[in-house]
């Protein structure tokens, strides 16, 4: 059976888990990093010398970076599900799989831990300012995507509409101001009336 370590409030173990739950892969997940630890145990080092959540054990093969594993679990599970139909709706996804990784990830990341895991009184206010314009930005050029496609690859949901789709319910949650982006509301619309979407990535920031 599928293993799978992290915690649930990370946003990679949230990758993988709202995978799993659209391929509907039995799995068995294991509380790992933060406030759970493990992630500097040997044994857990020995799979991931990161020591980062998450990672993965299918039937013996051991796989961590949440994109690649998304990728591979679409791959081997669910191609007609999460797959592209063809080679360059695939490269689509692939590039924005990888986008978000480079330019929607990093403003996101300061927001939410300058505004969710930082107390208010250690919090570097113009930092987390900066960031909450280069995320409108990103989001504009995800907006410009979605204005082509209904989803980030094509006519139908793939694995690279994955990862945005994490970072971008998180935007949502966080008490900022956002600009008007009409395509992402609607795409993001369509995510959340996803059940694996619900039950894996909306939940309350932490």
């Amino acid at each position: 059976m599928l293993k799978i370590w992290g915690r649930r409030n990370s946003i990679n173990v949230q990758k993988v888990m709202w995978t799993v739950h659209e391929l509907g892969l039995a799995h068995t997940r294991i509380d790992a990093g933060l406030q759970y630890g493990v992630v500097n145990e040997s044994v857990y080092r020995a799979m991931n010398p990161n020591g980062r959540v998450p990672t993965i054990d299918d039937d013996g093969f051991v796989l961590w970076e949440s994109n690649a594993v998304v990728r591979y679990l679409v791959a081997r599970y669910g191609p007609d599900i999460l797959g592209a139909p063809d080679a360059r709706s695939h490269a689509l996804a692939d590039s924005w799989t990888d986008w978000t990784t480079t330019v929607l990830a990093p403003p996101m990341t300061t927001l939410f831990w300058g505004l969710i895991r930082t107390p208010q009184e250690k919090r570097d206010n113009n930092a987390i300012e900066a960031a909450r314009q280069q995320m409108e930005l990103a989001v504009a050029i995800l907006d410009g995507r979605l204005a082509r496609a209904a989803f980030v690859g094509g006519d139908r949901l793939t694995f690279g509409d994955i990862p945005a789709g994490c970072f971008i319910h998180r935007w949502k949650e966080l008490p900022i101001d956002r600009g008007v982006h009409q395509n992402v509301e609607r795409w993001y619309a369509n995510l959340s009336s996803r059940p694996a979407y619900q039950s894996q990535v909306m939940l309350p920031l932490s």
